[in-house]
């Protein structure tokens, strides 16, 4: 028997020049997951830096159409002339990264940077530049090569100056900028910030790490003022070589010399396990450390080499991690998902048997809209994560800054959109279980009957974070309007959810 063939999936990180506005970051993610069938892992804002990481995986198609829907949205909402931030930049989408996963080589990876690179020069009229391991020339290898000069600098240079010319798109920038897309291994990229505001001690010791100023190899890394405090932020580019042990005790040493100390770090986006692992056995002294005596790895059988299949408990994990989400609005739209899911299985089960062929029809299309409700409501899975990710974002704003209250008005408006559609579509699930419990397999009416109770406690799961954010929204038209919606919505659930139990009851389930 031949073993089925390794499915190739495909990190992509894109990093957008827009941190404040969550409306906009908001409408990016959207576009992204909508586009195709990635899984979003990750969206990072920062109002300081203006700028927001998103990281999602999937297969190799899918994840270059998610891109190119992330870029197009970018280039349609963010202005470069009016972008303003302490992280160099060139583009509203600034650099598009894919990392082979599992089943990809770099390779492959470089081919679907080249092939995206087109289309965005093609079709959104983006100059692109290939970089890493997707580079047409040595100099654009790294990524500040690719940059110099950021936005301002390239609008100017790349009329005139040969080497400029993009690899793919006009030679000239519009407002959306240039982008860089390119194909490398995973990277770390963490913050640190110092017991100072001097802004110029982390820039000097920024320049002592960094590879090309003489630091450590595989690092960059620069020096920002970040709310008030000194902060050193790097990327290393690869961690297995130059290890995350050694680059935080070199900052330390390089502190010390001018009196300061770290006062925390942060992670910008997702860290490979293995350089957690690595850091432990250093830090620890844990030299014969095995990634198979982590806990969680014994619970659910995975290895760290394969920690970003999709698995249930993967996602049950990040639920009880301790970080506020995903919560309580991501697992309401998994439970609708799944509601919608059973009404699925019930109808493909009827299909094709002689004593269903009078609603063989009926199960058909019973069957597809039940599939696309499920992709809807599992679109809202990452959807709540995102809008809750916008809402602190706009709380990270100064408490000064004028945008500050328009910002977390729209963050707050959206975390209610987004679990009220969950509702909605919960609600039409729960239609569609109607329908597979009257008409369905009968050997199925229990799958049927445990779809109504899924669709329920999504409901009014999702009616919990609906009322929670419109407290704090002040516009009282849209609260009353959402609310009505609300309202309308969870009384047809609770009468449907009680003629199912009927149903089921009366065809030999209870």
């Amino acid at each position: 028997m031949r073993a089925n063939p390794v499915t190739a999936i495909i990190e992509c990180i894109p990093n957008f020049s827009e941190g404040r506005r969550p409306e906009v970051i908001h409408a990016i993610v959207e576009a992204i997951t909508a586009a195709a069938p990635v899984t979003l892992l990750d969206t990072s804002s920062d109002p300081d830096h203006n700028r927001t990481v998103v990281t999602f995986i999937g297969e190799p198609e899918a994840v270059a159409q998610a891109a190119f829907a992330g870029i197009a949205k970018a280039a349609e909402l963010i202005d470069m002339d009016q972008h303003k931030g302490e992280h160099p930049r060139m583009g509203a989408t600034d650099v598009v990264p894919f990392v082979p996963i599992r089943g990809a080589t770099m390779a492959e990876c470089a081919l679907l940077a080249k092939q995206l690179g087109a289309r965005v020069g093609s079709e959104l009229n983006i100059p692109v530049y290939l970089y890493k391991e997707a580079a047409t020339r040595p100099d654009r290898y790294e990524l500040p090569d690719v940059r110099k000069g950021e936005y301002e600098g390239i609008r100017e240079s790349i009329k005139t100056d040969p080497t400029r010319k993009p690899d793919y798109g006009p030679v000239a920038l519009g407002k959306a900028g240039a982008t860089a897309i390119g194909a490398r291994p995973a990277l770390v990229a963490y913050n640190v910030y110092l017991n100072t505001g001097e802004v110029r001690v982390a820039k000097t010791i920024a320049k002592a790490l960094r590879f090309s100023s003489g630091g450590l190899r595989n690092i960059q890394a620069s020096g920002f003022l970040v709310e008030g405090k000194a902060q050193v932020s790097m990327n290393l580019l690869d961690y297995e070589k130059t290890p995350l042990a050694r680059v935080q005790e070199l900052l330390k040493i390089e502190a010390a010399r001018y009196g300061v100390t770290i006062q925390f770090s942060e992670l910008i986006g997702l860290i490979p396990e293995a350089a957690l692992v690595d850091a432990a056995r250093w830090y620890l002294q844990l030299d014969r450390f095995e990634p198979e005596q982590i806990l969680e790895h014994k619970l659910t059988g995975s290895t760290a080499t394969d920690s970003t299949s999709d698995d249930p408990a993967g996602f049950i994990a990040a639920v009880a991690a301790g970080t506020p989400a995903p919560g309580g609005g991501a697992v309401a739209a998994l439970a609708g998902a799944l509601a919608a899911a059973l009404p699925e299985m019930v109808a493909k089960l009827t299909i094709g048997k002689k004593k269903y062929a009078d609603v063989e029809t009926e199960m058909l299309a019973l069957a597809s809209r039940a599939e696309s409700l499920r992709k809807q409501l599992t679109a809202q899975v990452a959807a709540d994560s995102a809008a809750f990710a916008a809402v602190m974002a706009a709380g990270k704003l100064d408490k000064d800054d004028t945008n500050r209250a328009p910002n977390m008005q729209a963050a707050l408006l959206h975390a209610a959109e987004v679990p009220l559609m969950v509702l909605e579509l919960s609600a039409q699930a729960l239609d569609l279980v109607l329908i597979a419990a009257q008409k369905g397999n009968v050997n199925t009416i229990t799958d049927a009957g445990s779809a109504a109770h899924m669709a329920l406690a999504a409901a009014e799961s999702a009616a919990l974070n609906v009322r929670v954010n419109l407290k704090s929204i002040t516009d009282g038209g849209q609260v009353r309007q959402m609310r009505g919606k609300l309202e309308m919505a969870l009384a047809n659930v609770r009468t449907s959810h009680t003629q199912v139990l009927g149903i089921v009851a009366s065809r030999g389930g209870l």
